[in-house]
């Protein structure tokens, strides 16, 4: 006979609902974490839900859309959602955004599902395509799958090894290789449906679909074969939008069109349960633990059901064979009138083995364990069966007989045919009978290894037998005073059972009612009663009124009436025991508590104060506050909705609220609440509360104060910088946007609430920290990557070759140490932009100076370098690479592998000292401005030595690489020849400083200006350097010179020199202050290749000329045309002046301090005593005259030293013409008093 399948179990009331999205709901998801989960609705928002409570933690708002699927990742940490014009949103865990919306489907993103690992997120949409994202970086990964037809489901394998997906037929790919495995008709072999919904199962061997409304069912399909397993569930009569399996893969549920939300058994595709909607529901899913299903859809809500565990309903494995008055009467607990019916029974027909057995367990109820055991026997020596084992395995139990019982109920597993329900039953009676023959501890473990071995959510029947013994045994620890012991029992059975209506469990579960006469009724009562009383005489205070808390907020309305006396009672007792403690006032102790930061004291005082009926605002706002003390911040956030909700009108609930989301990191939710406590003090009704508001700094207020931060720490910072996390390249306004997504941006708003709180070097500090950026510094190679090749397109998706494999190294290494920005010259720069290109050149040095670090390649250093490798690499040859490394203050040097030079992992190569003598080796730089080096004009002639042997790709470069060396801002004009660009940067620096060495040079003149080099080689030989002199050989000269030169003269000199005006450029002519010696003979010598001339000229001894260029001889007698001169360039640091000019340092950033003078500073310095007026005292009169003639003596002695001179052709238009020598032109002066005559300043062309 076919068996009849019994109808599915209906139900329209919801055990809870979540209310507030303002249209339909279409998609719902929850978290591993059991408490919360998050939903998406057609009124385009998002939001997260505390599933306990039903309290709304969170409005997601940033789509513009109709939002249409929402996916958590497996780990819980994060949220995708996506909406109807093809945009993706990625949230973190607490409801923030991570991304702005993204752009990536052309039509309606229906779906979205994270790999096992959740670093993978795949979206689908109508567009026909499937996208795989990258869950750090939220960027595209690889090309999109192309599905040939609009998608509407896609979902990874339990092993993420392959990916289904939803459309006119199913598809399953293989999300690593882009390959298509398989593809079946599925529900479209059926009137054409389409496939809507799929799930796996979470051993991955089956897939479950459902069809549309022409195929309005739900098919299982075999994952070895794609063949369908079993029959199709059926009974929907419209659109299955969705479908959704347990966490066991037991259990099925459907939402349809047709309001109805069913519930099926995978193993046989029996429909156990149908829940009613009011109107069409979208979305279904089961909760983290299984025992409940959530669905939502036109009706705007999400309702809540708890799962039917039907398969411990037992009239699928009845096991009692017994007459029904016979049965009442057990029930009810009239014994007798059981007995006397059984008996009856058996004396009609003495065969009838049922009654003897049913006979024997009233005699068990009786405690009658001999006659319990006659009739066990009895009844199995006229008919061994069922419940003649079970009845005798309970007797002997009862005379603890236990090897007997053993057998008997051994025995009793031959008569259950294989039946599971049965044969867990027959376990479940076994276990009873063993802990009411006082075997408890072995009972209990028997139940919960039996409730292991079906871990889902069928197994009400062991929950329900655990609880009942753990209350027995409870009790009996009360009974006997052992209260701790006690509370440990109870509190696990109230754990066990979680619903306070029992009625419906006595009926179900009779049969425990009928052999052992428990009373499942009042086991939840019982359970939570005796739970509290024991933590109470336990002393265990704080417990038993958090206890009493949770009985009273489960309960339903019959058993909160039942118990209202006893609670009011309890309350009573509780609030005795704290007065005998001391603590009369319970908010007022609490309040000390909080005062001195005892929070754990504070909120068990405050807990109970609420708990025991004394519930105020105050209160609530003060355990919010200890709460928040202890980072309990779901729980502090709560009582801040508490007072909210007592005083709605108030600011202090928002106020409180805005403090405990900020401690969460929650921060968009905090702003908003600060925004509403702002508004409340604005409106209130009292001009004390509003004059609060003034204390207060408003959000555009703070927003502007955060921008101009932003403003200022990226005025010296690259415009465009590589996102080393996302690959991609991104302009100044994709960086700040990129900024205000960030939980430090939004962490800067809500914590800047109040005047006082707003510190503006917290506001530097933390937007400096995310604004850091590295620079690389490298030698091109090759093809480098340019700005078009990048733009647009993820760096690490690029084929890694040349320049690109590059390129990725130095981004992953920049990411892998924490630094969210990088910069390289290649890519970073439109080179095809001359104002960005002048821009960049003129800003090099300070982008460099600003870098967080600066990484140095060295392509040609291979790993395990030999000393001296960095000395030799090709990078110290470049002409860019000086100021590279001259402007970071920290910098890495990295091999040809990416590993750090020397295997040397300090933070800061320039703190090495082996590396840093290599680079001193290799530069000629000395340590201290290759460690710190400062940008400026001093010291010309050395900085043009360093780069004097570099070498650049483009001639005008080796000058456009030092203006941040010198700190100058010029014009980049590529195409200009060499000389020129050379020309205008030394004629800068000569303008600015004043500094003469530029001029002190061998080699060829340039065609910008005859004292200038035409290339920078002509610096690489160190300049002639005059002996120093001693004081005491100072001394010495200045007493010699008091007899050959009267010191009126040497005053007079002194005062000449003095009132020389700067050196000066103008049109590429040089106005320079010198001494001038004209030259009265030359005469020519020989020499290979070189032209060798002896020299005479007034006042200075015979010297050598050594030049390429022909100079015409002449003598005294024989006088030329053209006007020779050898000049000294005048010096003014001769005159020892004090040197007021000089700035105070270097040290504070970001300005880049520069170490020239003004030309003021430097030709006429504060304290020349030819300036200074005189007071008119004999005293004053005579110390100046003393300083005054020391100085001009000093003087006369340096000018008498051997100085490095050039020559000078006088022109038809009157001015000079430097004539290049190729070696230094050493002169000296033979009379000091005829340069009186010589101080002049001469035009140079």
């Amino acid at each position: 006979m076919t068996k009849i399948e019994e109808p599915a179990i209906r139900i329209a009331a919801a055990s809870q609902t979540f209310e507030g999205h303002e249209n339909r709901i279409l998609g719902v998801t929850v978290f591993p974490d059991i408490r919360r989960m998050v939903t998406a609705s057609w009124d385009k928002t998002l939001r997260l839900w505390d599933l306990e409570n039903g309290v709304m933690l969170k409005r997601m708002e940033g789509h513009q859309d109709v939002v249409r699927g929402v996916a958590v990742s497996r780990d819980g940490q994060l949220i995708a959602s996506g909406d109807n014009s093809g945009e993706l949103i990625a949230w973190n865990r607490d409801g923030e955004s991570l991304t702005k919306p993204i752009k990536v489907h052309s039509q309606r993103l229906k779906s979205l599902d994270f790999s096992p690992d959740s670093t993978l997120l795949a979206t689908s949409s109508l567009d026909t395509t499937v996208e795989l994202w990258n869950t750090k970086t939220w960027e595209v990964q690889g090309n999109p799958i192309n599905c040939g037809a609009q998608i509407h489901c896609v979902r990874y394998s339990p092993s993420g090894e392959h990916l289904a997906i939803a459309t006119k037929d199913i598809q399953i790919w293989n999300p690593g290789t882009r390959e298509c495995i398989t593809k079946f008709q599925g529900h479209s072999a059926f009137k054409g449906a389409w496939c809507y919904s799929l799930a796996w199962t979470p051993d991955g061997k089956q897939l479950v679909s459902s069809g549309d409304e022409r195929d309005p069912t739900i098919r299982i399909w075999d994952s070895l074969t794609w063949k369908q397993v079993g029959e199709p569930c059926k009974g929907h009569t419209g659109h299955v939008w969705m479908i959704a399996l347990n966490p066991t893969g037991t259990l099925l549920a459907s939402a349809c069109e047709d309001g109805q939300v069913r519930l099926w058994r995978l193993s046989d595709q029996r429909n156990i349960a149908i829940f009613k909607h009011f109107d069409v529901v979208y979305c279904v899913t089961f909760s983290t633990d299984g025992k409940h299903i959530l669905s939502g859809g036109m009706d705007r809500r999400i309702s809540k059901w708890t799962v039917p565990l039907l398969e411990d309903i037992l009239n699928d494995c009845e096991i009692l064979v017994i007459n029904t008055t016979a049965r009442n009467a057990c029930i009810t607990g009239d014994l007798p009138a059981a007995d006397r019916l059984l008996t009856q029974e058996i004396n009609i027909d003495n065969n009838n083995y049922n009654s003897y057995a049913n006979r024997s367990f009233v005699m068990a109820r009786k405690a009658d364990w001999d006659c319990a055991l006659d009739d066990a026997l009895k009844s199995i020596s006229i008919q061994p069966s069922l419940m003649g084992c079970i009845s005798k395995g309970i007797a002997h139990c009862g005379k603890r007989q236990f090897q007997d019982a053993m057998k008997a109920f051994d025995l009793a597993f031959m008569y259950v045919d294989a039946d599971l329900n049965k044969t867990r039953l027959l376990l479940l009676i076994k276990a009873i009978a063993l802990f009411n023959a006082n075997q408890h501890d072995e009972a209990i473990l028997r139940v919960k290894e039996l409730a292991t071995t079906r871990p889902d959510a069928n197994s009400l029947a062991c929950s329900i037998v655990e609880a009942y013994l753990h209350v027995q045994v409870g009790i009996n620890a009360l009974d006997d005073a052992r209260h701790n012991e006690a509370a440990d029992h109870l509190i696990s059975a109230v754990n066990t059972i979680r619903f306070s209506s029992m009625s419906t469990i006595h009926s179900k579960y009779d049969v425990f009612v009928v052999l052992f006469g428990w009373d499942l009724r009042s086991l939840w009562r019982t359970a939570h009663q005796n739970c509290c009383n024991a933590l109470f005489r336990a002393g265990r205070l704080p417990e038993a009124i958090e206890a009493h808390r949770c009985m009273m907020d489960r309960a339903d309305e019959a058993t909160k009436a039942r118990c209202l006396d006893w609670s009011t009672s309890f309350k009573k007792n509780c609030n005795v025991l704290y007065a005998a403690a001391g603590v009369t006032d319970l908010a007022a102790s609490g309040d000390t508590a909080l005062t001195v930061g005892n929070y754990d004291r504070a909120i068990e005082l405050y807990s109970a104060a609420i708990n025991l009926g004394f519930a105020t605002d105050t209160i609530f706002v003060n355990r919010s506050k200890a709460r928040s003390g202890k980072m309990l911040w779901d729980d502090a956030l709560l009582d801040a909705e508490k007072v909210i909700e007592l005083n709605p009108s108030s600011y202090i609930g928002y106020q409180l609220k805005h403090t405990v989301l900020h401690g969460a990191h929650r921060y968009d939710e905090a702003f908003e609440a600060f925004k509403i406590m702002l508004s409340k003090l604005e409106s209130a009704p009292d001009t004390q509360t509003q004059s609060l508001r003034q204390q207060y700094i408003s959000p555009s207020e703070t927003e502007g104060i955060i921008q101009e931060t932003i403003k200022a720490q990226l005025d010296d910072v690259p415009h465009r910088l590589i996102n080393t996390f996302t690959g991609r390249l991104c302009s100044r306004e994709v960086q700040i946007s990129a900024f205000k997504m960030t939980a430090e941006y939004k962490e800067l708003l809500s914590s800047t609430m109040k005047h006082a709180d707003l510190r503006t070097e917290r506001i530097k500090d933390v937007v400096a920290m995310y604004f850091r950026y590295v620079m690389l510094s490298h030698r091109w190679e090759g093809k480098e990557p340019l700005l078009h090749d990048i733009q647009g397109k993820v760096v690490y998706d690029l084929d890694p070759v040349g320049g690109i494999a590059k390129l990725q190294s130095f981004c992953k290494t920049a990411r892998d140490m924490g630094y969210r920005w990088a910069w390289i010259d290649t890519c970073c720069i439109d080179q095809t932009n001359n104002v960005e290109l002048q821009q960049s050149v003129n800003s090099m040095f300070i982008w460099y100076r600003h870098s967080a670090l600066t990484i140095i390649y060295l392509s040609d250093v291979s790993p395990s370098p030999q000393p001296g490798a960095l000395a030799s690499s090709a990078w110290n040859t470049r002409g860019w690479t000086i100021q590279e490394f001259l402007a970071p203050k920290f910098v890495l040097f990295y091999q040809k592998d990416w590993s750090l030079y020397l295997d040397d992992h300090s933070p800061n190569h320039k703190d090495s000292l082996t590396i840093m003598q290599e680079m001193g080796d290799a530069t000629g730089i000395d340590a201290q401005a290759l460690i710190a080096f400062r940008p400026g004009m001093r010291d010309a002639r050395e900085k043009l030595q360093w780069v004097s042997a570099r070498v650049t790709t483009w001639p005008e470069d080796i000058a456009y690489s030092l203006f941040g060396i010198f700190g100058v801002n010029l014009p980049v004009i590529y195409g200009e020849k060499k000389q020129k660009a050379l020309g205008r940067l030394l004629q800068e620096v000569v303008a600015q400083s004043g500094d003469i060495s530029a001029l002190d040079w061998v080699g060829q003149s340039s065609e910008f200006n005859s004292c200038l080099p035409a290339d920078i080689t002509s610096y690489k030989a160190p300049p002639h350097s005059a002996p120093s002199l001693s004081e005491d050989e100072i001394q010495v000269s200045i007493s010699s010179l008091r007899h050959v030169m009267a010191l009126d003269v040497a005053l007079k000199l002194y005062a000449m020199l003095d009132n020389l005006s700067a050196p000066r450029f103008a049109n590429c002519r040089l106005h320079l202050p010198c001494i001038a010696f004209r030259v009265t003979a030359v005469k020519r010598g020989r020499a290979q290749d070189q032209e060798i001339y002896d020299v005479k000229a007034d006042g200075l001894n015979d010297l050598l000329v050594i030049t390429k260029d022909k100079l015409v001889q002449f003598s005294s007698p024989r006088p030329t045309m053209q006007t020779l001169l050898l000049v000294r360039p005048w010096n003014r640091y001769l005159l020892e002046l004090p040197d007021f000019g000089e700035p105070s340092g270097f040290a504070e950033l970001p300005d880049v301090a520069d170490d020239t003078q003004s030309e003021e500073d430097y030709w006429s310095a504060p304290g020349s005593p030819l300036r200074d007026s005189r007071d008119g005292s004999p005293e004053a009169e005579e110390l100046v005259d003393s300083e005054l003639s020391g100085r001009a003596l000093r003087l006369t002695a340096r000018l008498e030293q051997p100085f490095s001179a050039f020559l000078l052709a006088h022109q038809r238009g009157g001015e000079y013409k430097r004539i290049a020598s190729d070696h230094d032109i050493i002169a000296r002066v033979r009379d000091l008093s005829s340069m009186l005559d010589m101080v002049k300043t001469l035009e140079i062309l």
